[in-house]
């Protein structure tokens, strides 16, 4: 945090090239966090850049109380949610690598583990906006409640609802189809 702080006041007194230390540090995990929400890479790279830009620009409203990376994220998924309202976002579906999935000889497991991850994406993309995001962060980059709570700057109780009302329209979603669901698990 300290090696964080430095960064900060150096590019807020003017040596611009030490913001570079902060993107190298964040790039990897604000690209995964919006690749997962936008599902399209060049979508993600183009808000990802767009972000980094917004955070550059708005260095100086950080205020050094709460973590700087919770600060980062907020600023970029904030600027993917204006994104998505300003132009009616659509998510679109990635394919999933079948090695990535599972590494095993046996075609029927990796056809179920690859089924399963389909649909789980399906069902992700179905749900409102924040409810999607609130179940990315939660279950994709393992952030506890506190955390949620902070980044998207809504009471702890609404993250435990909105949590709990996307995981039952998504099972009401698959006994509608007559299907199987892939539970959620907690981590922590």
């Amino acid at each position: 945090m300290e090696e964080e702080l430095q960064w900060i006041h150096e590019v807020l007194s003017g040596n611009k090239q030490a913001y570079e230390h902060i993107i190298n540090k964040y790039k990897n995990q604000l690209y995964a966090t919006i690749l997962r929400m936008t599902k399209n890479p060049q979508n993600a790279q183009d808000l990802v850049q767009e972000a980094f830009i917004k955070v550059y620009h708005h260095l100086d409203k950080y205020d050094e109380k709460g973590s700087f990376a919770g600060w980062i994220y907020r600023v970029a998924i904030n600027h993917c949610m204006d994104e998505f309202r300003k132009n009616s976002y659509k998510m679109k579906q990635v394919e999933i690598n079948e090695e990535k999935v599972v590494n095993t000889n046996y075609p029927e497991i990796i056809f179920l583990k690859k089924e399963k991850s389909r649909q789980l994406e399906r069902l992700i993309a179905t749900l409102p906006e924040d409810e999607r995001m609130i179940i990315l962060l939660r279950y994709v980059n393992e952030l506890s409640y506190n955390e949620i709570s902070e980044l998207v700057e809504v009471p702890l109780s609404d993250v435990r609802n909105k949590l709990h009302r996307a995981k039952k329209k998504m099972r009401d979603t698959i006994k509608r189809e007559g299907g199987y669901f892939y539970e959620l698990s907690e981590g922590r």
